[in-house]
């Protein structure tokens, strides 16, 4: 039994925890749950004695194991599997493992095959374009980064630009939306894509639909940048948190580009831009682990992905760092133009204004993400227009026995690759996904510890001030979802053990290096 001597020497261990966990709570700031991003994530602010920032960590704390459980399944049911990982980017998944199939079977799809899918993925681009831009990245900018907590969201944003405004805005998606579950057969979770071309032909019927969508989603586009321009370029301290040194870093840029380097959502070569804009590297889908290799910190169950020629040297900017960006932005950065006239000129005022190319300002990518609304819906209106798309010679079949397969696709949050190993008879024996998410991973880590160092000083701290830091996130349109599908750290815990009174009597700790302490 403990005597006098033990007790005493309990509580007053007990009562130094304590105190020093009040002191480190007052150095902390935690924003859990972050908000309005696809998934789950909390950013850990550590002050100093100041009251300035010390460290900001973007903790993503879910863990999805899509790679591991795919193991041991048909190669062709990939398409359905993986657009389960994200209910808000189910295309992306589901085109990149259908085209993943076509290398892994060795077969070219028909042309009309090919139309058909380019032209569902460009519905796809435009609806979730504008879900981000109207739903969650635009209540900063249309209701304000300091607005209410309560007022940002679609409902504030429907209250600043009208009830008509709002209607338009929702009526375009569900059209949208409707032509994606017509071609592809659900809206969510499509079964458009095999193996050699897809399910179905569009009928004669079904195009006029098409083109007539089509026509509105254009002017839609439109519509969506004159409000850009109206709401934020013309208020000077929208355009200022824009350049600002908070939210703005020099790195590597990577993107699709067709065959004049122009922004291309379904097909191209991969190619690399330096922070001053040079061209560093351009490359075919199948050579990508030779460019992009991920990298594991202990504090986040994202993996961190760099260029494997520049080398990892830490969460840094400039030409020495590998840390590179994909999303609207660096689409933009990475090609010489836009494939649609529209777009093009969007393009065009978009690097006149902000300066020339390569822009590196994290929030210039809502203006890029407007540029990319128009194209999509140029290109959907191209595609639904094309004579050929009635063709009903929708699919090769495969011949060949499958081993390997890699395939790529510009999801609307950036590069995302597929690559899947089988045996003979098409059973996954392995499976690697990196998504958007993790090749922006780093970039967005810097960006949140940036924006929080820029934006708090000498401990003052408002609603307002957290929410611009989460702005600094917000802006890649992160899937953490798609993210997290395997175990690469621990994440930081700390149990109490608590008696029948309330009092703790233990704890148990993991630190971020991954080291455990009792007390």
């Amino acid at each position: 039994m403990p005597d006098e001597k033990d007790r005493a020497r309990g509580a007053a261990w007990r009562e130094g925890a304590e105190r020093a966990q009040a002191y480190y709570q007052q150095r902390r700031i935690t924003i859990d749950p972050i908000t309005r991003l696809e998934g789950h994530g909390k950013i850990d602010i550590i002050l100093d004695d100041r009251g300035d920032v010390e460290h900001a960590y973007f903790q993503i704390p879910e863990l999805r194991g899509f790679e591991k459980f795919a193991q041991g399944r048909l190669s062709e049911d990939m398409p359905q599997i993986t657009s389960r990982i994200c209910g808000v980017c189910p295309t992306a998944h589901h085109m990149a493992a259908t085209k993943t199939l076509d290398d892994l079977y060795k077969v070219d799809p028909p042309v009309v095959a090919k139309k058909i899918r380019e032209l569902v993925y460009s519905i796809f681009m435009a609806e979730d374009h504008a879900l981000h831009f109207y739903f969650l990245g635009g209540p900063d900018f249309v209701v304000g980064p300091t607005a209410p907590a309560a007022e940002r969201n679609i409902l504030g944003v429907v209250d600043r630009v009208g009830v008509e405004a709002g209607k338009k805005v929702l009526a375009m998606r569900r059209e949208l939306r409707d032509l994606i579950g017509l071609a592809g057969g659900k809206v969510i979770h499509p079964v458009l894509g095999l193996p050699g071309g897809v399910a179905k032909p569009i009928t004669a019927e079904e195009q006029k639909r098409f083109q007539r969508v089509a026509n509105e989603a254009v002017e839609f586009g439109k519509f969506t940048l004159d409000l850009f321009r109206n709401v934020v370029l013309k208020n000077s301290d929208y355009v200022d948190l824009i350049v600002s040194d908070a939210f703005t870093h020099r790195t590597y840029y990577m993107g699709l580009v067709d065959d004049q380097n122009r922004v291309n959502f379904y097909d191209g070569l991969l190619r690399v831009v330096s922070p001053v804009g040079k061209e560093v590297a351009k490359f075919h889908t199948r050579d990508y682990l030779d460019y992009v290799v991920e990298h594991v910190e202990p504090w986040s169950f994202v993996k961190f992905c760099y260029l494997k020629q520049v080398g990892w040297i830490g969460f840094k900017e400039g030409e020495y760092s590998g840390v590179f960006a994909v999303a609207p932005l660096a689409r933009l950065n990475v090609a010489n133009g836009m494939a649609t006239p529209v777009a093009q000129e969007a393009y065009e005022e978009f690097f006149e204004t902000l300066g020339g190319k390569p822009v590196h300002h994290t929030l210039a990518t809502h203006w890029a993400r407007v540029v990319e609304l128009i194209y999509a819906a140029e290109r959907m209106k191209e595609l639904a227009d094309d004579p050929e798309l009635i063709n009903p010679h929708v699919r090769t079949l495969p011949s060949e026995k499958p081993q390997e397969g890699m395939g790529v696709v510009e999801a609307p949050r950036g590069t995302l690759f597929h690559h899947y190993q089988t045996d003979e008879r098409g059973v996954i024996t392995m499976a690697n996904l990196i998504v958007a998410t993790q090749n922006n991973a780093a970039r967005i880590a810097m960006s949140v510890e940036k924006a929080a160092k820029g934006l708090i000083s000498g401990g003052n701290i408002t609603d307002g001030i957290l929410n611009k830091i989460e702005m600094a996130f917000r802006a890649y349109d992160p899937c953490h979802a798609c993210a997290t599908h395997s175990l690469p750290g621990s994440m930081p815990l700390l149990v109490r053990i608590r008696d029948h009174q309330g009092q703790t009597v233990a704890t148990l700790r993991r630190d971020l290096d991954g080291s455990v302490h009792r007390g």
